[in-house]
């Protein structure tokens, strides 16, 4: 074998959004695709879920003139090698009308709300960020649960981190404001 044959052979085999939706389901892990490699992620605890629910609550009448919310929203940032689940998400009414409902949203949610937990590695997010960035999210939020902050991430790349007593602007949704105490009470 050749060099280049064997640095070919160390190459993992990349698995695509269509064979990724063949493999059986269950088990004490749920998967998501990420860059054609298949990745355990851990279910929700209690208060995880309960802070998606509490903010899909809070964002669905504010963003209702721009469009769809909804928690454990699947989206394929990139075509065939990537299907993750976003904790909660918020899509455009002309992205959530055309999209094949026999399959998930091509490209991220306009809105992409990750709550941190003791799963995510170091740079998880930021990596998970930039991705839905570049691939048609406006903001990415990160909720951390524990020190009650909003993390912002624009699309021009400014970083907010909104805490205790402050607004989170919702202009790029069509208006309004959604206060920190409210998404911790």
């Amino acid at each position: 074998m050749g060099k280049d044959e064997e640095r070919m052979a160390a190459l993992p085999d990349l698995i695509t959004v269509a064979k990724f939706r063949e493999l059986p389901e269950g088990g004490e892990f749920a998967y998501e695709l990420h860059y054609g490699v298949v990745v355990p992620v851990t279910r929700p605890s209690g208060r995880h879920w309960d802070r998606q629910a509490h903010l899909v609550s809070l964002l669905e009448p504010r963003l209702r003139g721009f469009g769809r919310v909804g928690m454990e929203f699947a989206y394929r940032p990139l075509a065939e090698f990537e299907l993750r689940v976003a904790d909660v998400a918020a899509t455009s009414w002309a992205r959530y009308r055309g999209m094949d409902f026999e399959d998930n949203l091509r490209g991220a949610p306009e809105l992409v709300i990750e709550i941190k937990s003791p799963s995510n590695r170091k740079g998880q997010l930021q990596e998970l960020a930039g991705l839905c960035l570049a691939n048609g999210a406006i903001e990415f939020w990160v909720v951390d649960l524990d020190r009650k902050t909003v993390s912002v991430v624009r699309s021009e790349g400014a970083v907010v981190v909104y805490s205790t007593g402050a607004l989170i602007p919702l202009d790029v949704f069509g208006g309004g404001e959604l206060s920190v105490d409210e998404i911790f009470a």
